[in-house]
Parts: structure tokens; C-alpha cells; sequence
């Protein structure tokens, strides 16, 4: 079986003070149910277990309801931090999921196509994440604004998600990475097993991450 966890449980500071982006407007729809639905109709995706905050349970399971989404398993609060969120939603997981894929509930322009991708990816690969290729020159800065130096391009990657595991993987990194903190679930495994080959699927859609006004503008133009 097939898992997809969606982390909506964020606190969007930089949306203002009191803001949920996962259930703000986009176009017709939450932001968050933008997602589901690309889960809820890619064939390769078995359960949906969608992570809130809190105090937004309610809503979730209105939003589930309104645009039917059948897959869903359950409704988990998150934590204060991303990685404790998602092993809040690995705790909701059935105990027949084989592979676990995990995808922020602020990129709202993911398909179903690029699902299918890192799920038959992951069928033979301990981790798969979605990517694109740097092509901005990347400037290091230590300090402050101020230049130190300048990174080659060619090695670099900008990360997004889905991100596909193998459960055993995902469940083994969380359970040994102890109190350090991590920006993506691909480097709780890097972390953890220096070993485990983890494959970057390259996308060029579109798949921005909603942080900002412009942001949420930006995505309703592209999925128009």
C-alpha cells in the first residue's frame, strides 16, 4: 500500500499574523485542497493522511468533505516544527504501507503525473524526491549581504516535493536523527544513512511553495 502524507500544520508567519495558508482561496478552491485532489485521483496513491493544525481539524475534514475525497485515512494534528508533523502523520500511516509519500500541502500546482513518477521511482529506490536544476548562478554569503564566494551550479539542485520513501527508510531516518533539525524528510535520511541512494525525479512544472501574497498570486495565474 500506498501512503501519501500532506503537511498543511505550518504557521505561515510570513503570510501575517493569524494566517493559514493552507486554507486560504485559490482560485475556487483552499490552497490545501489543490493537493488532495491531485492525490485523491493520481491511481498510484492507495490513503491520504492530511496534517493540521490543531485548531483547524474541523476545517480540514469540511474541505475533505466538500471535494471528495475518498482516500482519506485521517486527520492529524501536527507538531511546532515540519519534521514533527510529519512523523505525526507516519503514526497515522496503516501498518500495510509499504511506501510513503510525503508532499507539502503549500504546492498546490503538483500533478498526478509527477506523483505517479516518484511512487514507481521509490518502488525500487530507499528515496526519490522531485527537482529542478539550478540555473541562477548561486552566490554564498556567510554574513550579513555580503558576497563570500560562489558555488558551481552544475552540482546544484533546488528540492520540492513529493518526496518518496520506503516506510522501513523514512521510519528508521526519524527514529535515529534525535534532536537535529531538517529542512526536507530527504535529509533526515542523508542524515542518518549516508549509504541510502536517494534519486531526484526532475520535473519542470511548475511547483512553486506558497509563502508570501505574491505567491498565492502567482499560483492562481498558473492554474488557471
Amino acid at each position: 500500500m500506498t501512503t501519501a502524507i500532506i503537511v498543511a500544520a505550518g504557521k505561515s508567519e510570513r503570510m501575517g499574523s493569524g494566517t493559514d495558508k493552507a486554507f486560504l482561496s485559490l482560485i475556487n478552491k483552499p490552497v490545501v485542497a489543490w493537493s488532495l485532489l491531485a492525490f485523491e485521483r493520481c491511481p498510484d496513491i492507495d490513503r491520504i493522511v492530511l496534517v493540521v493544525r490543531k485548531d483547524q481539524q474541523v476545517a480540514a475534514k469540511a474541505v475533505c468533505r466538500m471535494f471528495g475525497i475518498s482516500k482519506l485515512q485521517a486527520i492529524v494534528p501536527g507538531g511546532n516544527k515540519r519534521q514533527e508533523s510529519v512523523e505525526a502523520g507516519l503514526k497515522a500511516c496503516d501498518a500495510d504501507t509499504r511506501y510513503v509519500v510525503i508532499h507539502d500541502g503549500a504546492r498546490p500546482c503538483v500533478t498526478s503525473d509527477v506523483i505517479s513518477e516518484v511512487v514507481k521511482l521509490v518502488r525500487r529506490l530507499p528515496a526519490v524526491t522531485v527537482g529542478r536544476r539550478m540555473t541562477d548562478s548561486v552566490k554564498r554569503v556567510e554574513k550579513g549581504v555580503t558576497v563570500a564566494g560562489s558555488e558551481d551550479r552544475a552540482k546544484l539542485w533546488a528540492v520540492q516535493t513529493p518526496q518518496a520513501f520506503q516506510m522501513k527508510t523514512i521510519r528508521n531516518a526519524y527514529k535515529n536523527l534525535g534532536k537535529r533539525e531538517v529542512t526536507d524528510d530527504c535529509q533526515a535520511v542523508e542524515l542518518t544513512d549516508p549509504e541510502a541512494k536517494i534519486q531526484i525525479f526532475e520535473s519542470l512544472a511548475p511547483n512553486l511553495k506558497i509563502t508570501t501574497v505574491e505567491d498565492l498570486q502567482l499560483a492562481g495565474a498558473l492554474l488557471k
